[in-house]
């Protein structure tokens, strides 16, 4: 049986020896930018992005995540680097079926596969940080079984100082925007997503939030098949969510309804978000025959907000919605905003009008017209930067990174499916008569029965 030692915990021989590794294909990126800095020449972005994305293109692990992390979340980075960054491709070689007997004896003994009645050889899917196995229970459930590569906190903890002058390029070059926010909440987020029993929580946690809702479908959890870094889930079948961009309006619109209802009611209603909108994490299951809804298949990257926070965001909305400027500047403080002056609260309103647009309007309309998905968000996102530099600078509260992210995010899915919807109906139907003190009653109740903790308080992460 497994013992109570770790070889896999954070290891300085692990780090060094993944600094090296890193440090061949990025270091030349980085002193190259150094260089320009020094010599106060000007940087060229579009090179060095290029140059970057090919040197990050031989890695994989956390590099590889933490790379397309800032390329979605919007001015993290320069333009030119989100555009390569976006590039790179998630999957990585699967780890060979010898480590696989190895892991799964390290994580369930010996006999572990006594413990199936089958078990397949060849990885389902490969990502940056583990690779999924098909299974199927002893009692003949289908099984997805999440197995962590080797040595993964190491590398995380190397990557993420390894890169921390990607969320640096900003503060060296124009300061509009101050980027130490963002690199402590990626970093707090991916040593979270490394905890395979936290996960198995977080999906309790949906569990618990989305059960009245036929439209969402959240596996159940495996414990006695699962430890810190092997997660056995229920195999949700379901095909690709692109796989239905070009069916009709009406299925269209239903699985984008989906998705609201899979982001905005766990917001709204407990404080909760899932931060991680690719793709590749939802796909489509059918009922009588026809396309009904989305499962969602990983809980990695889950953000639990204070429910303080999501009062200021609900009021940040109303404040918009009636041009009252108390509120708005109340709904920021909220948030976390400091040192607000009349032309950062404009500025900010740049944002805030673009993310809370679709949501003013009642109409039914495309998430956005005539914009790619690829491309939305990065007008405002530029509009904002540049009024920064001269209005600035500020630095963005953690609450708001994944915050953010996930919103783009949402929206390319509607984009995709080219949804035509009432999103102010669906948005005020889902705060209808809102209250903090429900949501916090609601989030402690939840958190309560799948075992996680409440959230610190924003201002005692200051």
């Amino acid at each position: 049986m497994p013992t109570d030692r770790d070889p896999e915990k954070n290891r300085l021989t692990a780090r060094a020896k993944r600094y090296a590794r890193v440090g061949v294909n990025v270091g030349g990126v980085a002193a190259r930018v150094a260089a320009k800095k020094a010599l106060g020449r000007k940087p060229d972005h579009g090179r060095d992005a290029f140059d970057l994305a090919s040197a990050l293109g031989g890695l994989k692990g956390p590099i590889m995540k933490v790379a397309q992390l800032l390329a979605t979340i919007p001015d993290a980075v320069p333009a030119e680097y989100a555009n390569e960054l976006m590039k790179l491709q998630s999957q990585a070689p699967p780890m060979g079926w010898h480590f696989v007997r190895r892991r799964m004896a390290a994580e369930l003994g010996a006999d572990w596969q006594a413990k199936f009645r089958s078990f397949e050889h060849e990885p389902a899917a490969a990502a940056s940080l583990g690779q999924v196995h098909r299974a199927v229970a002893l009692t003949g459930e289908a099984l997805a079984c999440k197995l962590q590569y080797p040595d993964m906190q190491s590398a995380v903890e190397a990557d993420l100082q390894q890169l921390s002058w990607l969320l640096s390029l900003r503060r060296r070059f124009d300061g509009a925007i101050d980027t130490s926010q963002i690199a402590e909440e990626i970093g707090e987020r991916l040593r979270e997503g490394l905890d395979y029993r936290r996960e198995a929580k977080h999906v309790a946690l949906y569990r618990a939030m989305l059960k009245d809702e036929p439209r969402v479908r959240v596996p159940q959890a495996w414990p006695d098949l699962s430890t810190g870094r092997l997660l056995t889930l229920d195999w949700l079948d379901g095909r690709k969510l692109l796989a239905h961009k070009d069916d009709p309006l009406a299925v269209r619109n239903c699985l984008a309804e989906a998705m609201f209802m899979a982001w905005w009611l766990p917001f709204s209603q407990c404080g909760v978000i899932h931060g991680d909108p690719h793709l590749g994490n939802y796909s489509v299951f059918d009922a009588n025959a026809k396309p009904a809804g989305i499962n969602l298949l990983d809980y990695g990257c889950i953000r639990i907000f204070p429910p303080s926070f999501v009062g200021g965001v609900v009021d940040l909305y109303h404040g918009l919605e009636r041009g009252g400027d108390d509120l708005i500047v109340h709904a920021y403080e909220t948030g976390g905003f400091r040192n607000l002056s009349r032309d950062l609260i404009d500025v900010l309103n740049i944002w805030a009008k673009f993310i809370y647009g679709p949501l003013l309007d009642n109409r039914t309309r495309t998430i956005a017209d005539g914009v790619k998905p690829s491309d939305y968000g990065r007008r405002e996102a530029f509009r904002v930067h540049q009024a920064l530099k001269q209005k600035g600078p500020v630095t963005v509260p953690r609450e708001f990174v994944f915050m953010d992210r996930a919103a783009i995010g949402l929206g390319a899915v509607f984009l995709h499916l080219a949804a035509e919807l009432n999103f102010y109906e669906m948005f005020n139907a889902m705060i209808e008569r809102f209250d903090v003190k429900q949501v916090a009653a609601r989030q402690q109740a939840a958190l309560r029965q799948a075992g996680l903790l409440p959230p610190a308080p924003a201002r005692a992460r200051r």
